[in-house]
């Protein structure tokens, strides 16, 4: 039978090649236009800057819509609905190679309440976002003076839209019209076009986007370097210490193999070979660890996965796109969960398959969802439009039911069936092996802890679980750091940002410890097995 890690690494490549061909879009638009055709500008969100996930609809804060008649939007794909967009036709009169010269499309009754709102968001430092052929655009709703006592509110936008050919290949939003904010007055806003001829090719519009110096983030080249090659030390120093041990065991055991049957009984068996009757034994909870393993298995192919398609298909160019791609990645591999889950669960003597089955396929699903029905209680009370849809609710229940449900099915029926009987290279003792005491440093909870700290430092095989959990606990200091990161990187604040970020960043860390234990096991069980598969045990 094949090595566990080439099963996964194969049914992971056979699913990319399957999901390649399709191209998650956020719309079927064809982005073409004819001379002073309609181009709609959508209004999307608006929220603090400092708070990137507590976004609001535009028209919360009291500004006026344009006159043009409003145009309905929907949510064309999973992946929008679940990030919050929510487009509302801004009523600004634009057609397509169309100039418009400064123009008033509305007034503000700028009374108390109105003004408090302004005040506000300016105090907090509320940015918008709009999109024009799904093109975005950021602006800023107003300033405060130095001795913040006085307010303003920009009142002019200054759209200056590229084209080349028949597509729009550029946008370019300039703030002008500083007013400031006072009681009982009329704000008048206006805005307008000016269309230019641009060299951009269409298949080009958002590299823009990906330019560092736009968002002013940076990538940190020299850490991601240090990290590389302190990994590739690690592999090397720890495949040469294990490769120098085994050679020496291996030795040793084929000595043994010369004495005759007396000399070989009364010597005592030492190293790993005198644990060959315990190695291979079933894991405590076997039906909780096997479903684990299973989850593990689909995180690691829906990584690589979306993240070669990432690679391969401009998914960040639609909107929600990212997010559909990884929904949809993960229910079609849901097999690859039940086959590892369900042989695993097999050969380690489960009998309540079917249970093992509900659990293995609903473990994900369900942290996912109950960490984001918490966090939509929140996002309800706010009125934020992070609230997921009861209709994408539904959705996303019936995905679980209908797909992700009877996939694992699937893979359960095939992995019991194809790999579900044990295949040890030796037995299994009928009376466990009294286990001598082991040092301070040797026990699980320490190997547990040190196992994060350098995945690759050290391999540990006496335990099942340990192989799992020293991987998995790199999860552990992944969300130790992310508070770190909240109080001294970052200026987030509020109750639901905090929320938002904290319980996501659980989830992520969760699902990381999932498939990095996942990865520990199976690399640990590959190992094992060659060990023993070497060696002449009687």
């Amino acid at each position: 039978m094949a090595a566990p890690g080439r099963q996964l690494c194969g049914a992971a490549a056979l699913l990319l090649l399957l999901c390649l061909p399709l191209r998650a879009r956020a719309d079927e638009h064809e982005h073409t236009y004819q001379d002073k055709e309609e181009v709609v500008l959508w209004m999307n969100t608006v929220g603090p800057y400092h708070n990137r996930q507590e976004t609001y609809k535009y028209f919360s804060l009291p500004f006026c819509v344009g006159s043009k008649k409003s145009i309905s939007h929907y949510h064309e794909t999973l992946g929008e609905a679940l990030q919050g967009v929510e487009l509302e036709f801004s009523g600004l009169d634009i057609k397509f190679k169309d100039d418009v010269m400064q123009t008033t499309y509305c007034e503000i009754d700028l009374d108390k309440g109105r003004r408090d709102a302004f005040v506000y968001a300016i105090k907090n430092h509320y940015w918008y976002q709009m999109y024009i052929d799904d093109l975005p655009i950021w602006g800023i709703v107003g300033e405060a003076d130095e001795n913040g006592e006085d307010y303003y509110l920009w009142t002019y936008k200054k759209l200056e839209i590229g084209y080349n050919g028949n597509r729009i290949v550029d946008v370019n939003l300039t703030s002008e019209g500083k007013v400031k904010l006072v009681p009982n007055t009329k704000i008048q806003m206006s805005y307008s076009v000016k269309w230019k001829k641009s060299d951009v090719k269409f298949e080009d519009r958002f590299d823009k986007y990906l330019d560092p110096s736009f968002f002013q983030h940076r990538i940190h080249w020299f850490s991601i370097f240090n990290s590389f090659m302190m990994v590739i030390f690690l592999v090397g120093l720890v495949s040469m210490i294990l490769m120098r041990t085994l050679r020496k065991d291996y030795a040793r055991y084929s000595k043994e193999e010369e004495m005759d049957d007396m000399d070989r009984d009364l010597g005592d068996e030492y190293g790993w070979k005198q644990v060959h009757g315990d190695v291979f034994r079933p894991s405590s909870h076997p039906l909780i660890f096997s479903s684990l393993i299973g989850s593990g298995c689909q995180i690691f192919a829906v990584s690589l996965i979306v993240i070669v398609v990432a690679m391969i298909e401009d998914l960040y160019t639609e909107r929600g796109s990212m997010l559909s791609t990884a929904i949809f990645v993960y229910a079609a591999t849901s097999p690859v969960n039940g086959y590892f889950g369900g042989s695993l669960y097999a050969r380690q003597g489960g009998r309540r398959w079917i249970k093992q089955m509900f659990i293995g396929a609903f473990l994900i699903p369900a942290m996912v969802c109950g960490t984001a029905f918490f966090i939509n209680f929140i996002a309800i009370y706010y009125h934020a439009s992070r609230a997921i849809p009861f209709g994408t609710m539904v959705a996303v229940c019936c995905i679980c039911f209908f797909v992700i449900l009877p996939l694992n099915l699937v893979g359960t029926i095939l992995g019991r069936n194809l790999s579900g009987q044990p295949n040890f290279p030796c037995r299994v003792n009928a009376v466990p092996r009294p286990i001598p005491e082991k040092k301070w440093f040797m026990e699980p909870a320490v190997i547990v802890c040190l196992g994060g700290i350098l995945p690759f430092g050290s391999i540990f095989i006496e335990m099942q679980w340990t192989s799992f959990l020293s991987a998995a606990s790199t999860a552990i200091y992944v969300y130790m750091y992310s508070f770190y990161y909240y109080f001294f990187k970052t200026k987030m604040y509020g109750l639901f940002q905090t929320s938002f970020y904290f319980g996501y960043m659980a989830v992520f860390s969760t699902a990381l410890g999932i498939m990095c234990g996942a990865i520990g096991y199976m690399g640990t069980s590959a190992f094992v097995r060659k060990i023993y598969t070497n060696v002449k045990i009687d």
